[in-house]
Formats: C-alpha cells, sequence, structure tokens
C-alpha cells in the first residue's frame, strides 16, 4: 500500500470528520483507519496527559479539497487552471497557514467583543472560508478556556458564528457515560399521569412485556427527574388513524391498523416543547439479544446534535438518562438563543429590505427622468432634421427657375405644414419643466433590487439573469 494509494469509505468519512472538529476515540473501531491516515502523511496523533489529540496534516486538507494524495505522481505536473492539481510549495504553504491562522485569530477577537458574527447570505465560497478558519480555530486550540464556536444557518439564509459556553457536544466530558446517573424504579408504582396514561394506553409501545415494563420505568425515571427540576411533562397527542375502529363479523370493534411500537411523551423547558421517544431499537432482528434492546430518540436538531442513544456493552440506558435530560435542557438554551437571534436577523432583515427598497425607488425614478430626457433630446433632433429640410425645401421653392405651376402650389402648402408641425414637435418651443415621476411599480424595481423581492422582505427573487 503506498501513501498516495485512494482512501476508502471509512478512511475519508473519519478524516473529514477530523477536519471538522471531531474528536478521535482510539478506543473504538475508528483506531485502525486513524493509524492508515497517519501512516499516509494525512494525520498527526499525539497523546498528551493520556489524552489523544488527531490533527488532519495539510496533507490531509489537499486531499479533503482535491480527492487525491499531494504525492499521487499521477497528478504530477497537472496544470493548475484543472480539476486537479499539485499542492503550492512549501514555502507558499506557510504563507497560506500564517495567514489562515491570522483569519482565526482575528474571528475570535471579534467573537470574543461581539459573541456572536453574521456573515449576510454568503455564497458557497465565502461560506467555505469561514468553514476552514473556524476548522482551524478548533484544531489549534485558539478558542477561549471553557468556549466552543458554533456555525449555523438562520432561517434568512445568514451564517452565524458564535462563542458559546461550555465544550462541544462530541467531547469526551460531554459523552453519556460522564453524566451523573439519574435513578430509574424498579417497579411501576405511584407514576405520573403521563407515564400511567402511557401504561393503560395499548395502542402504544406495543412490545414485549418486559421491554414495556422497562421503557415505562424509564419514562417515569425520565418524568420524576424533569419534575424535580421544575420542567412541566406532558401527554404526546397520538393520531387518531391509529385509533379507529372498524367492524368486525361478529359486530365488534377491532383495531383498523396496527399499534405503535413507540412510546412518546412531551417535555417542556422553558417556551419549547420537547418529544422524547423510547422504542425497540431492532423490532425485525432474530437476535434475542438484538430484540432486547432499546433507545431514547429525540427530535433531529439543526446544530446536529446528538439525538439517538441506545443500549451497548459500555452502558445501558438507565445508565444515560441523564445524558438525554441533560441534552434537552441545552437544546432549550439553544433554542432560546435562536430564537433571540433570528428575531435580531429578521429586523435586520427588514432594514435591508427598506434599504433596498428606498435605493431602488430612486433608482428607478431617475430612470423616469432619464427616460423623459431621451424623449426630449429625440423629439430636439427630429425637429432639428426636418426643420434643415424644410430650409432646404424653401431655398429650392426660391431658386431662379421657380415658376407659379400648380404644383409649386402645392409644395409651398406642404411646406407651409411641415414647419407647423417642427413647430409643435420642437421641445423647446416652450421652457421644460421638471416632469412629475409616479410611483413605481414591482417590475420597475427589480432591476434595482439585487435579488430581494418588491413583494415582502420575506421573499427573494431567484430568477436567472443573463
Amino acid at each position: 500500500m503506498r501513501r498516495w494509494s485512494p482512501l476508502n469509505d471509512r478512511q475519508r468519512e473519519l478524516l473529514r470528520r477530523l477536519d471538522a472538529g471531531v474528536e478521535l476515540d482510539l478506543a473504538s473501531a475508528e483506531r485502525l483507519s486513524a493509524y492508515a491516515l497517519r501512516d499516509r502523511g494525512l494525520l498527526a496523533i499525539a497523546r498528551r496527559s493520556g489524552a489523544v489529540r488527531a490533527e488532519v496534516t495539510e496533507a490531509g486538507e489537499f486531499y479533503l479539497e482535491h480527492g487525491h494524495h499531494p504525492e499521487d505522481p499521477r497528478y504530477v505536473g497537472a496544470p493548475q487552471s484543472g480539476a486537479k492539481r499539485m499542492p503550492a510549495p512549501y514555502s507558499e504553504r506557510a504563507v497560506a497557514a500564517r495567514a489562515r491562522r491570522a483569519k482565526a485569530a482575528e474571528l475570535i477577537e471579534r467573537l470574543v467583543a461581539e459573541r456572536r458574527v453574521v456573515i449576510p447570505e454568503p455564497d458557497e465560497e465565502t461560506e467555505a472560508e469561514y468553514r476552514r478558519v473556524v476548522d482551524y480555530a478548533k484544531r489549534h486550540d485558539l478558542t477561549p478556556p471553557g468556549k466552543r464556536v458554533e456555525k449555523l444557518r438562520l432561517w434568512n439564509r445568514d451564517l452565524q458564528i458564535s462563542l458559546e459556553d461550555g465544550p462541544h457536544h462530541n467531547a469526551k466530558s460531554q459523552r453519556p457515560e460522564s453524566v451523573l446517573p439519574i435513578p430509574v424504579p424498579a417497579q411501576l408504582r405511584s407514576l405520573h399521569p403521563v407515564v400511567g396514561a402511557l401504561k393503560e394506553d395499548q395502542c402504544r409501545l406495543a412490545v414485549s412485556a418486559p421491554l414495556r415494563s422497562r421503557a415505562l420505568r424509564l419514562f417515569q425515571g425520565l418524568c420524576a427527574e424533569a419534575v424535580k427540576r421544575g420542567y412541566a411533562v406532558r401527554e404526546h397527542p397520538m393520531a387518531e388513524n391509529y385509533r379507529s375502529r372498524s367492524y368486525g363479523y361478529d359486530g365488534a370493534y377491532i383495531p383498523s391498523r396496527p399499534s405503535r411500537r413507540e412510546g412518546e411523551l412531551n417535555l417542556v423547558v422553558g417556551d419549547f416543547t420537547y418529544t422524547v421517544t423510547i422504542k425497540q431499537e431492532f423490532p425485525l432482528s432474530e437476535d434475542p439479544e438484538r430484540a432486547q434492546s432499546l433507545m431514547v430518540e429525540l427530535p433531529y436538531s439543526r446544530s446536529g446534535r446528538q439525538g439517538k442513544w441506545a443500549d451497548r456493552k459500555r452502558w445501558k440506558l438507565e445508565d444515560v438518562l441523564g445524558a438525554v435530560l441533560r441534552e434537552v435542557e441545552v437544546r432549550s438554551r439553544e433554542d432560546a438563543q435562536r430564537r433571540v437571534d433570528e428575531k435580531r436577523a429578521e429586523e435586520d432583515r427588514k432594514v435591508r429590505w427598506r434599504a433596498a427598497m428606498d435605493s431602488a425607488r430612486k433608482q428607478a425614478i431617475q430612470a423616469q427622468l432619464a427616460t423623459v430626457l431621451c424623449e426630449q433630446a429625440q423629439d430636439w433632433h427630429q425637429a432639428r432634421a426636418l426643420s434643415q429640410y424644410c430650409d432646404a425645401l424653401e431655398r429650392r421653392l426660391a431658386a431662379p427657375d421657380g415658376s407659379v405651376a400648380p404644383e409649386t402650389l402645392s409644395t409651398r402648402q406642404w411646406l407651409e405644414w411641415a414647419r407647423a408641425y417642427v413647430g409643435s414637435l420642437n421641445p423647446l418651443r416652450e421652457l421644460p419643466g421638471m416632469p412629475a415621476p409616479r410611483d413605481p411599480g414591482p417590475e420597475e424595481l427589480k432591476p434595482y433590487l439585487k435579488g430581494w423581492s418588491p413583494h415582502s422582505r420575506e421573499e427573494r427573487d431567484h430568477s436567472w439573469r443573463g
């Protein structure tokens, strides 16, 4: 195996995740792929004070960007303008690294002072450059102690980079086994009303009796701790089509659809509600051990946070239930901050839209006035040309060989009419005044709005323009 041999899918995915700032766990099955990346010069692995730290090298960054190793002889001498090119000399790479470090340090300095930096609707190249700068700051420990940098696309397509408290959710200190456990009762007694209703509802948690009892005890432990912390627990509504009934041959009601294997309840933290689902992880497995595995699931997170926990060899759900509640608490804080950020972004968007509309309206009015001016100038040039023609025609009639023939009289009548018409056409026969512009319509504003919609700040005009 040569250093420049292509990576397999597992190695490529590991390199991409490490470049994004995810920490390496050499106790997992990824250690062989990590060492293979290290042997090819794409990854640097160091052990410090018992901790393992992996850093993507310049060759690794080159591989992620171009799809091949920088030492691959197949691309030696490839043109710089082509899709595949050789890396820059080491002297130039050092300059690029210093520039990247300067950008990362400047960004962290701004985040410390402002806490949030918003880039209005960046293009792909700009967003990719900010991603590389943030990743550089993460890999080289430029963030302040106890802080982390987060990137988020807001609803209006702005990119927000923020400095948040606490470690990244993939950090070792945030792993399930590092959280204090939540007591789970051994028996189903003194149940929370929501758990009690779930127990009586046979349309939910349609699994084996031992699994159902365990899932309900997990729900009870989670509810008791949530109430203890001041949160509300509510029943999760179930779709009516799972409760519909139909007539059987004997006239009795029977279910028209199979019951659900999942059980859900809602945790209300602050102004936000999160659905916690417990279900069988492998419901169709014929392996008895896999069939007994349960999973706790939270809704999808826009920030890519962990949303699933299941029984594993190192822990059971009873051991990591605290991580689920901690995740709900973290999400509530992030969602509250996101609501504030989005409101701020909406106000900013409103200001930018109004400024764009004012500027477009001024430009559209200028275009109206310019049209009137061009029409006047065109009439003036036409009147001047026609007047010169009338002068020439008059000189021709005044020639010595001119006669008083009938056709000459007709020509003089024509000349008289032409003089009158030219006089009416000339815009300078009277001093022209300032035109009164009309309010521009939406179609007149579009060319000057630079993508904004003239109808609403919530819309964008994505029509193609050549």
